[in-house]
Formats: C-alpha cells, sequence, structure tokens
C-alpha cells in the first residue's frame, strides 16, 4: 500500500521540518482496518458522516476501548441469570403460572433491549480523525444525535493522560484537543493507544497546514 505520508521525492529536502511532525503510527498500522468492530480503526471502510467534504477521507476511526464494555457486560448476564433464583425467593409466586411466564418474558425483552442499547452506544459514539478536520460523533439514542468538528489548522494542542493500573495494563487513555477561537474543544476519552494518537494527529495537523499555505502562494 502507498505511504499516504511519504514525500515527493523532489520536495523532500523542503519538508525535512515538517517530516518530525509526521504520524508516529508504524507502517503495518497504515493497513486498512477490516474489522467493522475495532475501537482503533486505520482508514475504515464505508465510513462517511454529515457535513463531509468532497473528497474528504476518513483515516482513523476511534471508539472506546472494548474494556470499557465489561461493566455492562457483567451486569448482562447477571440479570441473564437472575430468574434462575426465583425458587428460592418466590418474588412472583402469587402470579398465576401464565402470568409468571409472562413476567420472565418481559424480563428477558427488557434485557435484550439494555444490551441493544449499550452496544449501540458504544458502537456508534465515535470519534473520526480526517485529512481535514477532527469529527466527535456523540449517538444518544436512535432519534437524537450531536456531531462536533474542527478543521485541523484550527488544532492549538493535543496532550493525552493515561493512568491507573486497568488504563495502563490494556493500553488505552484520554485524549484532549484544545482547538482555537469558538471552535469546541475535544476529549477523546478511554481510546486505545492515545501515544500514538496524539503525534498522529498532529503530524495530519503539520500537513493540512503545509497544504494550505502552498495554496495560498
Amino acid at each position: 500500500m502507498v505511504d499516504i505520508y511519504a514525500s515527493h521525492p523532489k520536495k523532500k529536502e523542503k519538508e525535512e521540518s515538517v517530516q518530525e511532525n509526521v504520524p508516529s503510527l508504524k507502517e503495518t498500522d497504515l493497513r486498512q482496518t477490516k474489522n467493522p468492530f475495532s475501537a482503533f480503526a486505520v482508514h475504515p471502510r464505508a465510513i462517511c458522516f454529515e457535513g463531509q467534504e468532497k473528497k474528504e477521507e476518513v483515516i482513523l476511526l476511534l471508539r472506546k476501548h472494548w474494556i470499557t464494555n465489561l461493566g455492562w457486560l457483567i451486569l448482562a448476564v447477571l440479570f441473564f441469570f437472575a430468574p434462575l433464583i426465583l425458587p428460592f425467593f418466590p418474588l412472583i409466586a402469587f402470579l398465576p403460572s401464565n402470568f409468571q411466564f409472562m413476567a420472565i418474558v418481559l424480563w428477558y425483552l427488557l434485557l435484550t433491549a439494555f444490551i441493544f442499547e449499550q452496544f449501540l452506544s458504544w458502537y456508534f459514539n465515535v470519534y473520526l480523525v480526517t485529512d481535514r478536520k477532527i469529527v466527535d460523533i456523540d449517538f444518544h439514542n436512535l432519534l437524537y444525535k450531536e456531531i462536533a468538528t474542527a478543521e485541523l489548522d484550527k488544532i492549538q494542542d493535543v496532550t493525552y493522560k493515561m493512568g491507573g493500573v486497568i488504563r495502563t495494563l490494556f493500553g488505552y487513555g484520554d485524549v484532549f484537543i484544545q482547538t482555537a477561537g469558538t471552535e469546541p474543544n475535544f476529549d477523546f476519552l478511554a481510546v486505545p493507544r492515545p501515544s500514538q494518537v496524539v503525534p498522529f494527529i498532529r503530524g495530519l495537523k503539520a500537513k493540512r497546514e503545509q497544504k494550505l499555505f502552498k495554496g495560498r502562494l
């Protein structure tokens, strides 16, 4: 695959200072991520968003690390086996047998809705980094979502925080992006490999600024 960050041979000397800020992802990381459930996807397939410009390319898609789902998954497993304790705690024993059966069916329907909602919240709350901007998509429910964007050249500072045993062990943390003027600030929370995301965004910012500068000449 062609290295999207490689400089043109004739421009190599002129761009040496810019190359210091080129994204630090390894060469193998530049390959297209085929897993649709990945929390760290490079060149994700068939990704588009509202307000996407013509020929704008999504380079990086981030979701919260999969380990952040562990809490509700454990809760879902406990709720799944909860009806098994009814013989020991006859909470609905006063109901006729048919109503008891319907109550259990209703319980599992509510559990299914809970699991579905939690999964959708994780899957569709994403952070996108394109060759022109960063995008924060907050998916609240099937009827409501928020999309915030900021141009790469408006970014002032990019930092990250990764503390604690669990975060260090699984390699995820928070990325904070400060923008200029009235542009919103962005918090990429609990994303994988923040130590690589930060220089990656900085490199894209430098590349974008160089392109805009040349366009004005």
